[in-house]
């Protein structure tokens, strides 16, 4: 792994301000998110002899999150905007709990220079880098700006907020299709349009500023080359409040669908030269803002080129495959370089040993497009062994809820070379029991065993020439977990059962039982239709396959419509779902409209 420049010298004016690494570097420390990486946090306080404290919204009173922190406080309902966006209510939490620091996580407020800037004022420290180093890299116009100046290459476009049709007709001359649009403060895919012809441009604009007002709660967007199939690498760095900075090395997260990340792994397999020169470019552009914490810089690459993309200024979700290469334990540094410890080891201690791959394992439902699908959890066996991690926050009888991602978990797989974690994974995915909700297990086996994945060369274009009606032939394995006596029970609040399920022998408590495994339809195994379908409620009812909120209603009463055509837009667990007509015909009757919460099954629109 390269040097890339880090500075080794610790100043005699810093040393005086160096925490001792024996005492905790906090007492208490409020974790100001949900679900896994809560649950990671606090377990990386409680190692540390940290007491945490959990919130939580009234949809998440079951999480483990909140059965695991020494402390957990309700603050509000289930919508993020109530309570895991409330900043003025969590630092009040946080105070009124007697918090040293906060936590934020990924997501939410993590990325939230305000919020920064209000937890220092309430005397509060946050564990991540300051107001001023998150404003710079935040936004993402002013990132690629300072990336230019300090000469590392972005990707050709425009470095200008676009909010005029005429700007971005302009822009596309220059640029050339297909284009990004991208709402400057998103990520994850949030607040990005690709735009391949001239017809597309002014409803992609829309849509991309909407989405950056509705998530980000800022519509600046801007536009780009749209690199169509580059492998995204990412950089993971390390910065103390004293000027030392190490990279952790670089990561490989092309596998993803719709900008969503699904596999990542590391070390990133790339050419001669390329892992240095991203490392420096790296270490250059935290150097320049005087950046302190855990940050990620992300890059496209094209052949033996790369391209600056944007940085986040939090932990990863894929933090995992970092630690499990290097050893080193990311989420404790950031709690101690938060109570301004200097960096403890130095560019040349950072050795990276074999290959971890991670794999999400989401409630979406990938055959139908990676449709969110909340359910309750009836079965869960994690795997184990040799070299296999899993970070959730789930367990049996847990009710994933709709409001939030579709995450349930992380799996994550080490080996001596990348192969043996290849394999090792789909020994993992073979032996992951989870039940209730259909999830991206399936899809993991069927891309890793692909012989683009298999040779290291997928992109970011992998997923979209899979072919996931193949799907049904890498289902995971479904192995007895339960006592007999709760099979009618769960599989009562699914659905009626129909013949054709599966029997297997099973011991409890040394008496043997016989377990049937029944098909279920009419519950959530049974959403079969294609990806965007409907289901009907009547003949010509349009009725909603998930549960969520209506983002829009892009057609009008008494319009003409073709089957296929998209009628409503739901939000899902942080996704935008189409809904197509399932027939044509003309709107007789729409019954909702934007901002409406709708359940499964819902009627829409009427198409006769």
């Amino acid at each position: 792994m390269a040097a890339g420049g880090a500075s080794q010298v610790r100043t005699a004016d810093a040393a005086h301000a160096i925490r001792s690494s024996s005492e905790p570097p906090f007492k208490k420390v409020l974790v100001a998110n949900r679900g896994e990486i809560a649950v990671r946090i606090i377990q990386a306080c409680r190692e540390l002899g940290i007491a945490s404290v959990a919130v939580y919204s009234e949809a998440d009173a079951d999480s483990l999150h909140v059965l695991l922190a020494d402390e957990a406080y309700a603050i509000g309902p289930p919508p993020a905007a109530a309570s895991y966006l409330d900043g003025e209510r969590i630092i009040a939490v946080a105070r009124a709990s007697g918090a040293q620091a906060v936590h934020p996580g990924y997501g939410f407020l993590a990325e939230n220079a305000s919020f920064v800037a209000a937890c220092l004022a309430a005397g509060l420290i946050f564990v991540g880098p300051s107001p001023q180093a998150m404003e710079a890299m935040g936004g993402k116009i002013s990132a690629r700006r300072l990336a230019e100046a300090v000469g590392i290459p972005v990707v050709p476009g425009e470095s200008a907020a676009i909010d005029r049709l005429e700007q971005a007709e302009a822009i596309a001359g220059r640029v050339g299709y297909p284009l990004a649009i991208k709402a400057s403060a998103g990520g994850g895919g949030r607040g990005l349009k690709v735009v391949r012809e001239a017809a597309e441009l002014p409803a992609a604009l829309e849509a991309a500023r909407r989405e950056g007002q509705a998530y980000f709660a800022d519509p600046t967007v801007f536009i780009e080359r749209y690199l169509a199939e580059p492998r995204h690498v990412e950089v993971q760095i390390l910065a103390d409040n004293y000027g030392h900075a190490v990279s952790l090395g670089q990561r490989d997260c092309s596998v993803q669908r719709s900008h969503q990340k699904l596999i990542e792994e590391a070390p990133a397999l790339l050419p001669e030269g390329l892992s240095e020169a991203m490392d420096a470019a790296a270490l250059r552009l935290v150097g320049e803002i005087g950046y302190s914490g855990a940050g990620t810089l992300e890059f496209l690459v094209e052949g033996d080129s790369f391209y600056f993309l944007e940085m986040n200024t939090r932990i990863q979700v894929e933090h995992t495959v970092t630690e499990m290469v290097t050893g080193v334990d990311i989420v404790q540094a950031q709690l101690r370089i938060a109570a301004r410890e200097a960096l403890w080891f130095g560019q040349d201690d950072i050795v990276s040993r074999g290959h971890a791959i991670e794999c999400r394992i989401n409630a979406e439902d990938p055959a139908q497009g990676f449709r969110p699908a909340p359910a309750r959890i009836v079965a869960y066996r994690p795997p184990s062994g040799n070299g296999i991690r899993v970070d959730s926050h789930c367990y049996a009888g847990y009710t994933i809820p709709p409001h939030y991602d579709s995450m349930i978990g992380k799996l994550i797989a080490w080996g001596e070379n990348r192969e043996t974690a290849r394999r090792r994974m789909l020994r993992a995915l073979d032996e992951f029991v989870l039940e209730g909700p259909p999830t991206t297990i399936p899809f993991h086996r069927l891309s890793l065993n692909q012989p683009e994945f298999i040779a290291a060369c997928a992109s970011t274009g992998f997923v979209a020439q899979l072919d996931l009606s193949t799907l049904s032939g890498y289902a995971s394995r479904t192995m007895p977990v339960a006592a007999p006596a709760l099979v009618p029970a769960a599989t009562a609040a699914m659905g009626p059962i129909v013949p054709g399920g599966r029997r297997f022998q099973v011991q409890v408590d040394g008496q043997p039982f016989t377990v049937d495994i029944a098909e279920v339809r009419g519950g959530v195994h049974a959403r079969r239709e294609r990806s965007g379908g409907t289901a009907t409620a009547a003949a010509g009812v349009v009725s909603s396959p998930m549960h969520g909120v209506v983002i829009r209603v892009p057609v009008e009463e008494g319009q003409q419509v073709e089957g296929g055509t998209v009628v409503c837009v739901i939000e899902a667990m942080k996704m935008e779902n189409e809904v197509l007509a399932a027939q044509g015909g003309t709107v007789r009757r729409i019954l909702v409209k934007a901002g409406d919460t709708v359940d499964a099954g819902a009627a829409l629109l009427a198409i006769e």
